[in-house]
């Protein structure tokens, strides 16, 4: 009689050695082609193209991918610094090997039947001529791609593919020249085409003989973009973008840019850094955009004829300035309040320290911010943190009523005097810091019954930082945590430094709820 052990034995042997064809069915193979192509699109390219010799059913599966990223093969790398022979051989080795990658990239499209293998995606990175890159961009055009990113390398300027322009199947278009650049067609040309096109980024572009762009990314040229990226236009001076379904627009490095006007109605994301020209004395700028939500403004130079209308929607600002202190007079300083007075209505506020430099300039001259930041909860100030800088600090307290987290950044900017805090000569008379600060008390009132969360990264336990901890925590109705973080490279003396903490933790509360953390780095 069998047992239950040999039993259970017999029937294990008889599941891993089959009699029958029919256990040793492919079950992968008989996959529908749309579940293999998601499946190998988790491998590399060179991955996928080796499982054509599989069988003539894998060349097929092969043959009709529609993803097809070469960046895993072809490496773009910066040109040698000096001429030596090491940085001459490695540059040939390397253009070699790009040289050998394109060549795939082009075997890879020669073998493919456009009747049967439309192109979803084709990515590819290479260092290859301009009569080449076009024929593999006419290749890819003849297979309805829909999404084509390229960054390439060439031996001299090239011009913009028109095969491209007239594309019926592309929806993304993505082309970065890593050097030297490229040049636009004649605007007439390019407003006749992109019209599937919903995503478009242009990366050195060469624009000295067409400097202005004013009327090319308009609804009539681009009706279906939703998102525009533009980095290093060459002589880019004027730019208009009234694109009208546009989302999301991104500007960088148009360093010598003058004037730019944007009107989108949908318009959420702005990202402008880099741009404008320091040294033009006519720049300008306007934007009417009401769905705005996010706006990040850096590393620009300020204009002197800005206009910021209708941005009801915003929610999170981010502003910063390339600054000329020998070119910083009045005009300049109004465009900047002018600027954060467009922005009152967000949410979330970040200012660089170039923007408090700029408004403490505006106090001493009597100015004031026009609106103040009704709206805004959560507010992020990155500045030197030295005694010139507190009107700024105090002006833009004042105009904040309903804020409710405040984090300071501190910048421990070499040259800035930061005198050390000492309690026996602050208590027997004290310090200009804490008197200015007092004295803003009765006009901070909203601002001080709504704060209640104070993060001060980079605190050096200096008499500009502690007058002020000693302020929030004196005048702070409902304030529940000070979080203050050194970043001083030379610390102090440990047994000092305890002692400081401790008498910080000795200062009046206003609220019972405040806990003070410190944290030391």
């Amino acid at each position: 009689m069998e047992t239950r052990s040999a039993k259970r034995k017999k029937l294990l042997l008889n599941a891993t050695t089959p009699d029958s064809p029919e256990d040793h069915e492919d079950r992968i193979t008989d996959l529908p082609d749309a579940i293999l192509h998601q499946i190998l699109f988790l491998l590399p390219i060179r991955s996928i193209a080796q499982t054509s010799i599989l069988s003539k059913s894998w060349r097929q599966i092969w043959y009709t991918f529609p993803d097809l990223d070469f960046t895993s093969i072809g490496v773009i790398a910066d040109a040698p610094n000096n001429n030596s022979s090491n940085d001459s051989n490695a540059r040939k080795k390397l253009h070699s090997l790009l040289a050998k990658s394109a060549e795939f990239i082009y075997q890879v499209l020669a073998l493919r039947d456009p009747k049967f293998s439309d192109i979803r995606v084709l990515r590819f990175r290479a260092c290859l001529s301009f009569s080449r890159l076009n024929v593999l961009i006419r290749r890819a055009i003849r297979f309805n791609v829909q999404e084509l990113d390229i960054e390439v390398t060439t031996n001299d300027y090239f011009n913009f593919p028109r095969s491209v322009i007239i594309s019926e199947s592309l929806r993304v278009f993505r082309l970065k020249s890593r050097y030297p650049g490229f040049r636009l067609p004649p605007a007439m040309i390019l407003k006749g085409g992109f019209r599937s096109l919903y995503s478009l980024s242009l990366s050195r572009v060469i624009l000295y003989d067409q400097p202005s762009l004013v009327n090319l990314f308009s609804g009539s040229s681009f009706p279906m973009l939703k998102k525009l990226s533009l980095e290093m236009c060459i002589g880019l001076k004027n730019l208009n973008v009234s694109c009208r379904g546009l989302v999301d627009l991104t500007l960088e490095n148009c360093f010598q840019l003058e004037g730019l006007e944007i009107y989108s109605p949908k318009l959420e994301n702005l990202r402008v850094d880099g741009c404008f020209d320091a040294y033009s004395n006519s720049s300008w700028f306007k934007i009417d955009a009401p769905n705005l939500e996010k706006m990040f403004w850096s590393h620009n130079t300020i204009i002197e004829n800005c206009s910021v209308e209708n941005l009801t929607s915003v929610r999170e600002s981010l502003v910063g300035f390339f600054m000329l202190h020998e070119d910083l007079n009045a005009a300049k300083i109004q465009s900047v309040s002018n600027f954060l007075s467009g922005l009152s209505l967000c949410q979330s506020l970040t200012l660089e320290s170039s923007c408090i430099e700029i408004l403490s300039k505006n106090y001493h001259l009597g100015g004031v911010i026009q609106h103040p930041f009704d709206r805004l909860q959560s507010m992020e100030l990155r500045t030197g943190f030295s005694k010139h800088n507190l009107p700024g600090l105090a002006g833009l307290f004042c105009n904040s009523p309903t804020v409710h987290t405040l984090v300071l950044k501190i910048d421990n900017v070499q040259n800035v005097e930061r005198r050390k805090w000492n309690r026996d000569l602050w208590e027997s008379s004290s310090s200009g810091e804490e008197r200015y600060w007092e004295s803003q008390s009765q006009a901070m009132n909203s601002f001080l019954h709504h704060l209640k969360v104070v993060k001060i990264h980079g605190f050096s336990e200096c008499e500009n930082d502690i007058s002020l901890v000693k302020f929030l925590l004196k005048h702070g109705k409902v304030l529940q945590e000070m979080f203050l973080c050194t970043g001083i490279s030379k610390p102090r003396n440990s047994l000092e430094r305890d002692k400081i903490k401790s008498q910080i933790m000795g200062f009046s509360r206003a609220s019972s709820n405040a806990k003070i953390l410190f944290e030391y780095i």
